[in-house]
């Protein structure tokens, strides 16, 4: 049996190569795309100083005893070394499963799930509707989407403070209804109507930004469909059930998405509408904040534990997230 040689290679015909060694691999890697890991070198060093850093060291105090009399600290000329100690899982056994792990955790979590619900829910309805209203042809329409942005482009803090000027007791929320002979309710101060103001506040700020992403969709929709469903006599709600939605499928799950991590991380409009003097108006990254940093002894062990509850509950919703849309729509999968 004779074997053919390759004259150029001196190897065998059909032979196959040795596969190179793992570090022969990296240093090509490295030569053939060094300019995109000098790039991407930069932005790796700074996320690992503000995300990963953080993260490892708010997970190992999340396993100690930490708060403001045991950690290391300097008081005048004197520095007073850390006495905390290690205690496992005691902590996040302590949250979930203590005494008093309902009035702690699971009221917040509860009225944190409803929040978020309610608000990303708003914030697709809306948006959904003002992105047809402003896909059709209107005088002004370019006038009109600059008005409606303004909610999104205004800074948090003053959009904030401005509705809580207007929903105070003599605010000119509670005065035109006071005209209108109607109920003045204490929005600030009541747990309820402390509730309805935030996820009020929170639609506010969040329309924007769903109207601006679906009119971006809506935009993309061949006419071509809408012209053929016209033609075999859909009407206007079939032509919207049957051609916009499934048009806005690819769109809508990235925007629901992000607005579900976004309003359940939403600390600034519930921190900045009440502060502290709203415990039952707390969501789970709040009511965090205030045992880290908002009464005494601030308690860091309990509130870097609340953050990685936060973030593990974040992570297996995203999981489950695109898990389901991968069954429905593989084409989805974010």
């Amino acid at each position: 049996m004779t074997v053919a040689i390759d004259r150029a290679t001196g190897k065998r015909r059909g032979e196959r190569a040795p596969r190179p060694r793992p570090l022969t691999r990296l240093k090509h890697a490295y030569r053939k795309h060094w300019y995109a890991y000098a790039m991407i070198t930069p932005v790796a060093v700074v996320l690992g100083v503000l995300v990963l850093y953080p993260l490892v060291y708010g997970f190992y105090l999340s396993l100690t005893d930490a708060d403001s009399l045991n950690t290391a600290r300097t008081i005048g000329v004197n520095e007073i070394e850390a006495t905390y100690r290690f205690i496992g899982l005691d902590n996040y056994a302590d949250i979930l499963w203590g005494e008093t792990a309902y009035d702690r955790f699971w009221s917040h979590f509860v009225w944190t799930i409803v929040w978020t619900v309610a608000c990303v829910a708003l914030h697709y309805s809306i948006g959904l509707g003002l992105a047809l209203l402003l896909n059709q042809k209107l005088r002004g329409r370019t006038f009109y989407r600059l008005v409606l942005v303004l909610p999104w482009a205004v800074p948090t803090f003053v959009t904030v403070f401005g509705w809580r000027f207007m929903l105070a007791d003599t605010g000119v929320i509670n005065s035109a209804l006071d005209l209108l002979h109607l109920p003045t309710p204490l929005w600030l101060e009541d747990t309820f109507w402390q509730r309805f103001a935030a996820i009020m506040v929170n639609t506010w700020c969040g329309v924007p930004f769903m109207m601006v992403s679906l009119l971006g969709g809506l935009q993309s929709i061949d006419a071509s469909l809408y012209e053929a469903a016209e033609m075999d006599g859909a009407n206007a709600w079939q032509r919207f059930r049957y051609v916009t939605l499934p048009g806005l499928k690819s769109v809508s799950s990235t925007v629901v998405l992000l607005g579900v991590i976004w309003t359940f991380n939403q600390f600034a409009i519930i921190f900045l509408l009440f502060g502290n003097t709203a415990p039952d108006a707390q969501i789970l990254v709040t009511w965090a904040y205030y045992l880290g940093f908002g009464q005494q002894p601030r308690d860091f062990a309990q509130s870097a534990a609340y953050g990685i509850l936060l973030l593990s509950i974040l992570v297996v919703f995203t999981a489950v997230y695109r898990r389901w849309l991968n069954r429905n729509d593989p084409q989805l999968a974010i």
